[in-house]
């Protein structure tokens, strides 16, 4: 019989890894029940993906790097703070906290099986080496474009961890998001009080 020519395979099998690991959880993850979930056979999935380490470095390049991901929402919000002046925290405007609190509300709005999702992939790479430099780079990311309207690196960097903690929080505890805590939270470290 001969091999059919499917393009779209790979594809298929890392967005089925990210369903599986958005609505069961990556302890879910297996090379059986992705090829079950894209409809594969096992071996299209170990032949793309080696181990689940692999498949699991692809799902979460994919989730960082598509089209219309958090940090391009991020940026088009944060565009309307405008770069802080060296040296200086934010004047006028929108301010910095005010757009980030905008910005997790939407965000932990939009539905927190999505938040999960990066959670547990970021979490995963506690245990999983493969996974690090990719969640390295998401946070790296992230404190870049933040660095943008903060007076420095560091702080944009605290913001980050303060975010993180701040979204790790609301799916932990499943209170609603409390606007005014978050906003205080974010003042704090952005100098806004």
């Amino acid at each position: 019989m001969a091999r059919r020519y499917d393009p779209e395979r790979r594809q298929r099998i890392i967005d089925a890894a990210i369903r599986i690991a958005e609505f069961k959880g990556i302890a879910a993850l297996s090379h059986r029940t992705v090829a079950a979930e894209a409809d594969v056979p096992l071996g299209s999935t170990t032949y793309h993906f080696a181990s689940l380490d692999d498949l699991l470095v692809a799902a979460l390049e994919q989730v960082n790097c598509e089209p219309r991901s958090a940090m391009t929402d991020w940026e088009d919000v944060l565009a309307e703070v405008g770069p802080a002046p060296a040296g200086e925290s934010q004047q006028g405007g929108l301010s910095l906290a005010d757009a980030l609190t905008r910005l997790l509300e939407e965000y932990a709005h939009g539905g927190r099986g999505r938040i999960r999702l990066e959670y547990e992939l970021y979490l995963a790479a506690l245990r999983r080496p493969a996974l690090q430099p990719v969640a390295a780079a998401c946070c790296d990311e992230m404190a870049e474009v933040l660095g943008r309207y903060t007076s420095d690196l560091a702080t944009a960097r605290v913001l980050v961890a303060l975010i993180d903690g701040l979204l790790l929080q609301i799916l932990l505890t499943d209170r609603p998001f409390d606007r005014a805590a978050v906003r205080a939270a974010l003042a704090r470290v952005t100098g806004e009080l």
